[in-house]
């Protein structure tokens, strides 16, 4: 008889705490947000450059795709 050692088999699967689980989704919606507020600074102040130096707002619109 030969035991044959199966590494690629699923490993045994770990209980995730609901407290972690939590934090998790605390930490990942805080850097959600501030990523949004980063991306509305950026874009207001592309547009507003761009209007600055006499872009039509609709090239704008197309442009930065919205």
């Amino acid at each position: 008889m030969s035991v044959i050692d199966c590494d690629y088999l699923p490993a045994d699967k770990v209980e995730f705490p609901p407290e972690l689980a939590l934090l998790i989704v605390r930490k990942a919606s805080a850097m959600a947000a501030a990523f949004e507020e980063q991306a509305l600074d950026q874009l207001t102040k592309d547009a507003r450059r761009a209007l600055s130096l006499g872009t039509e707002p609709r090239r704008i619109i197309r442009e930065m795709r919205l």
